[in-house]
């Protein structure tokens, strides 16, 4: 099955930090799934985009969290939101989101974007 332009154009990866991070449209589509910071808790400091980069960048190269690049949150950070957000199912719904925007790829498209 050939792929239609609109689908290539969705898996298009160039000009990003790395063929992992976050597009616009992506975020626009995963940060409503991302909870608030708790009402009457100390404010999130950190960036919930790049987060989620850092995840999807230690997903897609099989890294060791120790390894994550510097540019990105603190690989104590990324574990905790990672261990959070999987226990609550988000990341199964950003896997499944982000998997129905790409359309015809491979769930590994979805995560790992390699």
């Amino acid at each position: 099955m050939t792929w239609a332009v609109e689908n290539r154009r969705a898996v298009d990866r160039r000009g990003l930090r790395y063929p992992s991070d976050l597009t616009d449209a992506e975020w626009a589509l995963v940060a409503p799934m991302i909870r608030p910071a708790k009402h009457g808790g100390r404010p999130r400091k950190v960036d919930m985009r790049e987060v989620l980069n850092a995840v999807l960048y230690m997903l897609s190269t099989g890294c060791y969290w120790s390894v994550l690049p510097k540019d990105l949150p603190p690989k104590s950070t990324v574990r905790d939101y990672f261990s959070r957000l999987e226990r609550e199912g988000i990341i199964e719904h950003i896997h499944h989101a982000l998997y129905v925007t790409v359309g015809e790829a491979s769930p590994t498209t979805a995560t790992a974007r390699r």
